[in-house]
């Protein structure tokens, strides 16, 4: 599944984002919390040292219970072989919030009248991971906020940034070769881009050039075959006339007679693509479509009883179309002749006329045609058949001419060409 290119970078700017977010919420507030302990245990640390100075040579054993009562975060306890500045955490029930609270505590052991006590201070940590949680909670507000923003002006730069490449890509999408409708590139100010531009302009009058060279050739060979093709032509008639031939001399000269014959059609194939690629059948008129295909069908009944083919035609009253009377006729005839010619023995041509569409059904091999190149010049479902391979291609052309739509499908074992009004 291919995306749009802007598409794709957002999608990992997202991503990215996404991730930052995740790891980065979780390890700001481990840091923060870190650095609010070691701030805690320095705190704790000073106050110690600040009691050890001042009020530690003052304090007799008779007022510590005065000094318990009237200091709440430190106290002075029994002698708890604590060792010197231990600080962990602990828990304490809080009375006045009937709840127990997280506390960083250091306990440190001191002489007071000559006997051991524990000293110990205590902070609590509820209102810092109050903090800490509203400070992470603000940091990924922020964090998403400068993302959004940074997303939101990043597309809006690469919209505008890409914008000339995008226009340089609908240009090109709507460039057909055979059809005067240059590609007009849009100078910008990016380097790249106009290497891109001259690039494709250089790349498109080359083939431009090289198509109308070819064309020109198809034009001008299929012009000076016609008169000596001709002449062949009547020479072999002449011959196949004359009875002094064995049956083998016969033979060869039908061969040759079928050849000449094939060659003729194919000639007269590529004039008439090469005179519609030169706009020379430019004059439309109102064409009634149900006479033409009636007349159509009386020609190549015969055809059709040759194979066995039983052709059924429903049709609409008085459809009419706008379009060259020669090449209505050439795109009936030809889709007849088609139907026909890949038909079955014993098979169907079911040809539908309606307001819209002109369609023709029939029966033969057993399996979807190649889409890809069927309205190719020179394209064959089978090598091995007849035809020269323009009469898809010429239909093809003819639609284009008229701005209508021809379509392939394949269902049930019968094949459908659908023109479309």
């Amino acid at each position: 599944m291919t995306k749009k290119l802007l598409h794709k970078t957002s999608r990992v700017y997202l991503l990215f984002s996404a991730v930052l977010l995740i790891v980065s919420a979780p390890l700001f507030y481990y840091i923060t919390e870190r650095l609010y302990i070691e701030e805690t245990d320095e705190t704790l640390i000073l106050h110690k040292n600040e009691f050890v100075k001042y009020s530690l040579p003052t304090l007799k054993t008779a007022d510590i219970q005065n000094w318990n009562k009237y200091n709440r975060n430190i106290k002075i306890e029994p002698f708890k072989n604590s060792g010197k500045d231990t600080i962990f955490y602990n828990s304490y029930y809080d009375a006045l919030d009937a709840e127990t609270e997280p506390y960083r505590e250091l306990n440190t052991s001191i002489l007071i009248d000559g006997n051991p006590y524990t000293y110990s201070a205590r902070i609590n940590l509820v209102e810092t991971e109050d903090l800490m949680k509203s400070i992470a909670i603000l940091f990924l507000v922020i964090i998403s906020l400068l993302l959004i923003g940074l997303f939101v002006i990043t597309k809006k730069l690469s919209i505008n940034l890409w914008k000339p490449f995008y226009e340089t890509l609908n240009q090109i999408e709507k460039f057909e070769i055979d059809k005067s409708n240059q590609p007009k590139l849009i100078e910008t100010n990016i380097e790249e881009f106009n290497r891109l531009n001259k690039s494709i302009e250089k790349l498109i009058d080359k083939n431009t050039s090289i198509y109308h060279s070819q064309r020109e050739f198809v034009e001008n060979a299929a012009h000076e075959l016609q008169t000596p093709l001709a002449v062949f032509q009547v020479k072999i008639d002449t011959l196949i006339q004359n009875s002094n031939f064995t049956e083998e001399q016969h033979k060869i000269l039908s061969s040759m007679n079928d050849s000449v014959s094939r060659l003729n059609r194919l000639n007269k194939n590529l004039l008439l693509l090469s005179k519609m690629e030169n706009e020379i059948y430019n004059e439309k008129q109102t064409i009634n479509l149900n006479e033409a295909i009636e007349k159509q069908c009386d020609f190549f009944t015969e055809q059709a009883k040759a194979k066995n083919l039983i052709i059924k035609i429903e049709m609409n009253e008085a459809v009419a179309v706008k379009s060259n009377s020669v090449l209505a006729e050439i795109l009936i005839s030809n889709l007849f002749l088609n139907a026909i010619r890949h038909n079955i023995s014993d098979g169907q041509v079911l040809v539908t006329l309606t307001n819209h569409s002109l369609i023709f059904t029939n029966t033969g091999p057993s399996q979807t045609l190649v889409i890809d190149k069927l309205f190719n010049r020179f394209s064959k479902s089978n090598p091995s058949e007849q035809g020269n391979g323009l009469g898809l291609a010429i239909i093809k052309k003819i639609a284009e001419l008229n701005n209508w739509k021809i379509s392939y499908s394949f269902a049930n074992n019968f094949h459908s060409f659908s023109v479309t009004f």
